[in-house]
C-alpha cells in the first residue's frame, strides 16, 4: 500500500495488472473451451420453431410426455413445467425448435394425443408462438446490431466527457473493460447451458449501463485528482489514489446489487421460473465482472496506455534531436 505525494495510501492496483488479466483470460478460456466442447444453446426466439403450452390438473412426467409426443407424432420436443402461483394453475411448454414447423394438423394430433393419454390430468387446448428461422436470425441480427451501437456511443460519449484526460485512451480502455463483461456474462449462459433469448440482449444491455457508470466514476475521480495534482504524480499514482477512493463506493453498490439479483435467481429457482433464471444468473455474474473490470482492469489498461503514447513521443523528439544534430554536423563540413 504505497503512499503518493497527496499523503494519502493507495493500493497497487496498476502494479497488480497481470495478476488480473490473467484470472480475466483463464475464466475466458474456460468459458470458450466449453462454448467449443457443447455449443451455444438458442431459445426459440433466435432459432425459430414453435411453443406450445398446455395448462393441466395434477401431476404429469414431463419425460413420458416428450417420449409420447416423439413417438407418436415424430417429433422431437424440450418439454418443461411452469405453474401460475397466484391461480396455482400447472402448464406444461413442448417446444419444437429449428425447422421443425408445427401445422394446425401436427398441432391437433399431439393435443388429442395427450389428451387420451394422460386423461385424468385434464390437458386443455394449448396456446401457440411460432416464429419462423429467418425471422429467428433477424431478430438475433438486429440484437448484435444493438450492442455494437452501444459500442460506438460508449466510444463517443467517454471521448467527449473526458478530453480533458485524453478521451481517445479512456473510452478505448472503457470499451475494452465493456467487452470483457459481455463475453464474461455470454460464457455464464453457455457454461449453465442456459439457451440464448431475448433475456440475453437485455442482460448485455444492462450490463453495459452498469460496468460503464462504474468504469466513469473512476474517470471522473481521474480527471478530479489532474486538476488538483497536475503533473506531481505519476499516471500510476494518479489512478491508483483515484481507484482507491472509489473502491468502497463501487463495493458497497456491486454487493447490493448482486445481493438483489442473488435473491431473484433464489427465488426463481425454487419457483421453477427459467424465464427469471435465464437472466438473472448472467446478471448476477456480470456485475461482478462489471465491478471487477471497472476497478480492476479499465484503470490499469488506461496507464498503460499513456505510458505507452508518452514512450513514443519521447522516442519521436529524440530522433528528431538526432536527425537535427546530424544535419547541423554535415553543414559544418
Amino acid at each position: 500500500m504505497p503512499n503518493n505525494r497527496s499523503g494519502i495510501k493507495s493500493l497497487n492496483f496498476v502494479g497488480k495488472f497481470k495478476i488480473f488479466l490473467t484470472i480475466s483470460v483463464a475464466i475466458i478460456l474456460l468459458g470458450a473451451i466449453v462454448n467449443i466442447a457443447f455449443g451455444t444453446e438458442l431459445d426459440v426466439d433466435f432459432k425459430g420453431g414453435t411453443i406450445l403450452t398446455y395448462s393441466y390438473e395434477n401431476e404429469l412426467d414431463t419425460d413420458q410426455v416428450a417420449a409420447i409426443v416423439k413417438e407418436q407424432c415424430g417429433l422431437d420436443v424440450d418439454v418443461s413445467e411452469s405453474e401460475n402461483y397466484t391461480s396455482g394453475i400447472k402448464s406444461v411448454v413442448l417446444t419444437v425448435a429449428g425447422d421443425n414447423a408445427v401445422s394446425t394438423e401436427k398441432q391437433t394430433e399431439i393435443t388429442q394425443t395427450l389428451q387420451n393419454e394422460f386423461a385424468d390430468n385434464n390437458i386443455a387446448s394449448p396456446s401457440m408462438n411460432s416464429v419462423a428461422p429467418s425471422v429467428g436470425w433477424s431478430f438475433f441480427g438486429k440484437s448484435m446490431y444493438a450492442l455494437a451501437l452501444a459500442a460506438i456511443l460508449v466510444i463517443i460519449y467517454v471521448g467527449i466527457r473526458f478530453r480533458n484526460i485524453g478521451g481517445i485512451s479512456a473510452a478505448i480502455t472503457a470499451l475494452i473493460a465493456l467487452v470483457h463483461d459481455c463475453a464474461i456474462a455470454y460464457f455464464a449462459d453457455v457454461i449453465f447451458r442456459i439457451p440464448l433469448d431475448d433475456n440475453f440482449i437485455a442482460v448485455e444491455l444492462t450490463i453495459l449501463g452498469y460496468s460503464l457508470n462504474d468504469t466513469i466514476v473512476i474517470y471522473d475521480r481521474i480527471r478530479e485528482n489532474t486538476k488538483i495534482y497536475g503533473t506531481s504524480m505519476s499516471h500510476r499514482e494518479l489512478v491508483n489514489l483515484s481507484i482507491t477512493q472509489s473502491l468502497r463506493r463501487s463495493l458497497v453498490t456491486s454487493i447490493a446489487t448482486f445481493i438483489a439479483i442473488s435473491t431473484i435467481t433464489v427465488v426463481a429457482a425454487i419457483a421453477g421460473l427459467e424465464s427469471i433464471l435465464s437472466f438473472s444468473i448472467p446478471m448476477s455474474i456480470g456485475v461482478i465482472a462489471g465491478s471487477f473490470s471497472s476497478i480492476c482492469l479499465a484503470g490499469p489498461l488506461y496507464v498503460l496506455w499513456l505510458e505507452f503514447k508518452d514512450r513514443h513521443n519521447i522516442g519521436k523528439k529524440k530522433k528528431g534531436k538526432s536527425a537535427y544534430a546530424k544535419k547541423g554536423k554535415a553543414a559544418k563540413a
